[in-house]
């Protein structure tokens, strides 16, 4: 019996009936030998972990555009904080830990540079239109490893593409993945405006923090304590009515006062402004993408190649591309 082997077998001791057992997996589009270590699940997490567009997650946008300070968190660090309140959820409630770790690790992989500023702005000039969610599925289905893909289990894609948007993905691991997202991000994002000044520890709103909690680790602590007691021996995860509440207000409040407030207006716009004239430039020369995103054009239109080459940029690169077309430079010396 090979290590795989046994871990399979073991899955079906210690997890839940309803979780997803790795041998029960709907496979890949192109099938592979199967490892003597790892499970199909874990493979795709190494898989996701090894790739490019995993690395550039460090250098794109959470919501802080460039910070200064270094504890500020940015795509891959909430990718990494996703992971970890996914895998608590899942290993408190008997499911596939591996399955919700390789999602959640896949999730925001098709995130734009600028962060929610540059999918706003590719959904506005895309025909039609442009999701972070569709395009993380999209970078592994096709768009890593020279066009290949990673060729990802099914689940694992599942769960990438339904971590958001009205689609409920089809696995409980998945379902933990969409509610660590929530988890993740709503506190993060609270405790990177508080550091910024953006919010006051005052302005808070004081029913909210009754039911969850007054510092970072206690609200974090309330929302997945919660989702695993109202969840435990049930197929499908769910919050108390109580806790839910206080986290639809911490959400509604946090929308408000920083994710649509206009302290950052000047520099979204500016965002706004590269991303389009990066764009209309590409699209009215395509040859000057990288022959990836060329022959994705050929076949996929012009469009949809612009598209995908904006959307693997980093924050870093976008600025720097921009600057190169449209920036003058200095006269050289003589």
């Amino acid at each position: 019996m090979t290590i795989r082997e046994r871990l399979e077998q073991q899955e079906y001791l210690l997890l839940a009936p309803w979780a997803t057992h790795t041998a029960e997996t709907r496979g890949r589009t192109v099938s592979l030998a199967p490892d003597d270590i790892r499970t199909d699940f874990q493979r795709d997490r190494d898989r996701i972990i090894h790739c490019k567009s995993f690395r550039r997650l460090k250098f794109k946008t959470q919501v802080f555009l460039a910070p200064e300070g270094d504890h500020y968190r940015t795509r891959l660090t909430h990718t990494l904080e996703v992971a970890q309140v996914a895998r608590t959820l899942a290993r408190a409630l008997r499911l596939n830990e591996d399955l919700a770790e390789a999602i959640a690790l896949g999730h925001d992989l098709g995130h734009t540079p600028y962060g929610h500023i540059g999918e706003r702005t590719l959904n506005s000039l895309l025909p039609e239109g442009f999701r972070h969610n569709e395009q993380s599925l999209r970078v592994v289905d096709l768009l890593e490893r020279d066009g290949h893909g990673l060729n990802l289990t099914w689940e694992v894609r599942d769960g990438i593409l339904c971590h958001s948007g009205p689609q409920q993905p089809a696995t409980p691991e998945g379902e933990c993945v969409r509610r660590a997202d929530r988890i993740a991000y709503l506190n993060h994002d609270l405790d990177d405006a508080l550091r910024a000044g953006i919010l006051k520890p005052f302005e808070l709103p004081e029913d909210c923090l009754k039911v969850l909690g007054r510092t970072h680790g206690q609200r974090i602590d309330t929302m997945i304590t919660d989702i695993i007691r109202s969840s435990e021996g049930k197929e499908h995860l769910s919050m108390s009515e109580p806790v839910q509440a206080a986290m639809d207000g911490l959400r509604e409040f946090m929308f408000a006062k920083v994710y649509r407030d206009g302290w950052r207006d000047p520099e979204e716009a500016r965002c706004d402004t590269v991303l389009r004239h990066l764009y209309d430039y590409y699209c009215a020369h395509p040859g000057q993408m990288p022959e990836e995103f060329v022959l994705i054009g050929y076949r996929d239109g012009t469009n949809r190649g612009v598209a995908d080459f904006l959307s693997c940029m980093t924050d870093r690169y976008a600025t720097r591309k921009f600057q190169e077309l449209f920036v003058p430079s200095a006269f050289p010396a003589f």
